[in-house]
Order: C-alpha cells, then structure tokens, then sequence
C-alpha cells in the first residue's frame, strides 16, 4: 500500500508515520512545511510539502505519487483559534477535506478521517459511534461538516474519532501532560478545569486504533480512545505526583470561571467496545500512558 498522512509533521502524524513504516508500508508523508520527520533514510518514505487548502496542489501531489490509502489528520484543532479564526478553520477543515476527497476519488482510495469528540454536546458522555452529533464550539462544526463530507464519499472511507490526545510530543505541539510539566517545572501556577471529563487517549494507543482500521480494511464510524473517565484537573495532578512536582501551583477552576473564546463540552468521552470487539483495540491505562509519556 502506498499510504499518503496529511499532517505528517504533527503530533499523531508522527507516531501513524514510524508505526507505519514498521510494518513495512510505503508511506507519503505530508505537510505544509518542510520534513520535521526523522524518518529520510529509510527506503519505504518519501515526504512532499502540501498546503490542502489548494486544489490544483493536491491534485498535482496524487498525480504524481498514486496513493491507494489517505489518512487525512491534518487540520486546525485548537478549538479557541478556531472560534477566533472561522474563515480560516473553515478553509482548512472543510474545504481542505473537500479537496482531499475529490483528488483521492480519481484514484479510488480508501480515505480514513481523523475526527474529534467536540462532534457531541457532552450532555451525556461515553458516547457510541450512532450517538447523536451536536457540537457547541466552531472547531466541532467544521469537523462534522467534513465527516459528513467524508461519508458523501463514493469509495471505502472511516471515520476516526478520537479525545484529549496525550503523550510524548516528537514533532509537532505540546499536550496537557507536557504543558503541565512545563508550567510546574518553571513555578507557575496553571489553572485546569475540573467540571470537564474525558476518557483521554494514548498518542501510540490511537496510532495503533488507526492502523488496525486500515489493515482489516474497515468501513465507518470508530471511536478511538481511552477507557478512563477522568477530568483535566485529575490528569495535571497525576502529572505532578508522578514527576514530584509542586502540586499546590495548580489551581482547580471551573468552565464558568475560565474564560475561553470556544465553549467546551462538559462531558464527552467513549463507548470503545466496537474497537475492542472488531480491531483488538485494547488501550493503555492512564497511568501506563503517563509513565510511557514521560520514560
């Protein structure tokens, strides 16, 4: 399989493109900016710079290298630049997929999407993957307009949603866990919601999810994700015990009293049992995942 990643170069890009080229798959990496992938020597990867906002570019690149399989993770996922930055976020998660899908039409890929939990309210929590979808932030809007895009799609494709992705950053931006180990290390205090939870998900555990869906050439909707129902505030203070460090300089706040341009949906979090049943998924406990994020 020639396997083409969008976001390549970011956090999860990284760890789908070294578990990939481990089993062996040809991968195209790909992203808006130069290689950041330590990955160049090796026989089976090839990078190739791609803005996805442009149509004539993603033509040119699947013209020129014929993928069979797309993994489209790029995209703008900070959901309060999002709400700050619509046109934007709407060019690059919307439009964007629009012109991935319509390149990888003409070569009849198999399209794999990677979404988000922002897709639902977090009125209930431990959603499935039939729960009704209603996102109350702009970032959850333009990823459920492009999964609906996605299952317009006239070939194989899956939709992978995902929530709270942590673990060791090897290119790309920091997550909560490192983000909170930075802030204590230099003696600041962090503020960190505590009427939010999350079933929060291992960057390889997902990796892993996502591969498992393109080996056994599965179809639909999958959520991919933790087991542990846990809170933001729970998961920076199991970072501080386990890194000895000053645990009293975070501050335990509510949604009401954090003022964030993007509303969060206060409860949302999986049902993985049609993962655990279909792909073997079978996730790192929380404190596993710390103690890998931080080896």
């Amino acid at each position: 399989m020639q396997i083409l990643i969008t976001g390549a170069n970011g956090f999860l890009g990284h760890y789908l493109t070294a578990q990939l080229l481990s089993n062996n798959n040809t991968v195209l990496a790909t992203g808006k900016g130069d290689c950041r992938l330590p990955f160049t020597n090796a026989d089976n990867f090839t990078y190739a710079t791609l803005d996805f906002t442009h149509a004539s570019s993603v033509i040119d690149i699947f013209d020129t290298y014929k993928p069979t399989v797309v993994i489209h993770a790029g995209a703008m996922s900070k959901p309060d630049e999002c709400e700050l930055n619509k046109e934007t976020t709407w060019l690059v998660n919307v439009i964007g997929t629009a012109n991935m899908l319509a390149a990888a039409g003409k070569y009849n890929c198999y399209f794999i999407y990677i979404s988000t939990d922002f897709v639902f309210d977090g009125k209930n929590g431990m959603y499935a993957e039939t729960d009704t979808t209603n996102p109350v932030n702009y970032y959850g809007h333009t990823k459920l307009a492009a999964e609906r895009l996605v299952q317009q799609y006239k070939n194989n494709w899956a939709i992978v949603r995902t929530v709270l992705v942590y673990g060791k950053p090897l290119s790309g931006r920091s997550n909560i866990l490192t983000i909170v180990k930075e802030k204590l290390e230099q003696g600041e205090t962090y503020k960190v919601v505590s009427d939010q939870v999350r079933t929060p998900t291992y960057v390889e555990d997902l990796a892993s999810g996502v591969i498992a869906i393109v080996e056994k050439k599965k179809t639909g909707i999958w959520h991919i994700s933790g087991e542990e129902v846990i809170t933001p505030y729970q998961m920076a203070c199991a970072v501080a015990d386990y890194l000895g460090l000053q645990k009293q300089l975070l501050q335990e706040v509510t949604a009401a009293s954090f003022t964030q341009p993007a509303v969060r949906p206060p409860k949302t979090g999986f049902s993985i049992q049609k993962a655990k049943s279909e792909l073997g998924y079978n996730p790192l406990s929380f404190a596993e995942g710390l103690q890998k994020t931080f080896a």
